[in-house]
């Protein structure tokens, strides 16, 4: 992978990385320090419940992207980016560009999506 290839994939995920804690720290301050003042009966406190239960299962999914992410910044420090988790073949730059988490090539994830297919069925 060129060295500009590398580094605008890591420019990418530090900013992702960000984005994830900004959002995660402005939902632990709404939950925190809820306004009440907009709380006027029932149906504003079960809407405001259904908000902030939404809100979690975001920061949710995002946590794990953000482990994701902590992980590909760690193999790009240790020079193993890019290399398939399964086959050990070098992932093409255009699948990281797209999807900078990525541990499988092409190949080997869609051999991964049909077997957990066939449990599916």
């Amino acid at each position: 992978m060129r060295k500009r290839d590398l580094e605008e994939i890591k420019k990418k995920l530090m900013a992702d990385r960000e984005r994830i804690m900004r959002n995660a720290n402005k939902t632990y301050d709404h939950i925190t320090n809820p306004n009440t003042d907009d709380l006027n009966d029932e149906g504003d406190v079960a809407s405001s419940e259904a908000s902030q239960t939404l809100n979690l299962r975001l920061r949710d999914r995002e946590s794990m992207l953000l482990s994701k992410i902590q992980k590909t910044l760690k193999k790009m420090d240790d020079g193993e980016f890019g290399i398939c988790e399964s086959c050990g073949n070098e992932i093409r730059t255009e699948r990281l560009k797209a999807r900078p988490v990525a541990t499988l090539c092409i190949r080997c994830k869609e051999e991964q999506e049909k077997i957990e297919k066939g449990f599916a069925d």
